[in-house]
């Protein structure tokens, strides 16, 4: 791995982790010169099954992905862990899967099961009773403190702000190493989370195009007080989009010569995955 997420979180500047869903955007991601990922929960629903984020995805298809993408990169990955997928005990069995599986940061958040995409109708939210349960349940599960545990929580849709602060403010008292407090609906709302808690533990802040928070840059959202900012869901966005106009292309024309200069050539994919290295380190081993 690179740079710690616990160094890359004390720096001054935000820290711009964009949404994965797979080894290949990893990789491209990396390349492009960011520093740490998001490996979103939503975006392996999108991608892997095809479906909406209402909680169809399983731990062991997340720490899949996951192992997946931590051995083709070395990037520190904050991972969507979703409700922990089940109680507290299910919770320390996703803390160790997802460990082992390479992630730098592990985010549990406090809704109801079935959970569903924090920026979809009809949420619910667990007692903040068991939501600190859980916590303390995924802290003592960790073998290493450099695995940091991110605290969501969905109250404000449910039970608004105040609330939602509250809840945030009894997650920190649990001992958990950073706080997202999920759909802030404007400028104002985050400022009020970010004067409460920016000085104190580092604040992530959702950016979903279409949703119901405000999308602002990454400088902007770290002059207001967040340490992290996540585009989670874009990737699949921009990969559906282009995939739309490639289908409909290839389907109308019966050939992708219209699209030549929007794609790599067969070539220039080996060249971002790396295929002349790894012939050359399998020969390397052909005796």
């Amino acid at each position: 791995m690179t740079a710690p997420l616990k160094d890359l979180l004390a720096r001054p500047q935000p820290l711009l982790a964009p949404g994965i869903y797979d080894a290949l955007s990893a990789l491209v991601a990396e390349q492009a010169g960011f520093e740490a990922l998001y490996l979103s929960g939503a975006s392996i629903a999108y991608t892997r099954l095809g479906r909406s984020d209402i909680g169809l995805t399983t731990a062991t298809e997340v720490a899949q992905t996951l192992a997946h993408v931590t051995d083709r990169v070395r990037l520190p990955v904050i991972v969507d862990a979703d409700t922990g997928f089940g109680n507290a005990l299910n919770v320390q069995r996703t803390v160790r899967d997802f460990e082992r599986a390479g992630a730098a940061m592990v985010q549990i958040e406090d809704q109801g099961f079935p959970k569903r995409c924090g920026h979809l109708d009809g949420k619910t939210v667990v007692p903040v009773e068991e939501m600190c349960g859980k916590l303390k349940a995924a802290l003592d599960a960790r073998r290493s403190s450099a695995t940091l545990i991110l605290a969501r929580t969905d109250a404000l849709a449910v039970e608004g702000l105040d609330a939602a602060l509250e809840r945030a403010e009894r997650y920190l008292a649990c001992g958990v190493d950073a706080l997202f407090i999920e759909a802030l609906r404007d400028p104002q709302q985050m400022r009020t989370a970010c004067e409460r808690f920016a000085a104190r533990v580092p604040l992530l802040a959702n950016m979903v195009e279409g949703g119901k928070s405000p999308v602002l840059g990454a400088q902007e959202l770290g002059a207001l007080g967040f340490r992290i900012v996540i585009f989670p869901g874009g990737t699949a966005r921009a990969v559906a989009h282009t995939l739309q106009r490639y289908y409909a292309t290839l389907k109308q024309d019966g050939t992708t010569a219209a699209l030549r200069g929007e794609m790599l050539d067969f070539d220039g994919l080996n060249g971002v995955i790396g295929t002349p290295d790894l012939l050359a380190l399998g020969r390397k081993y052909e005796g």
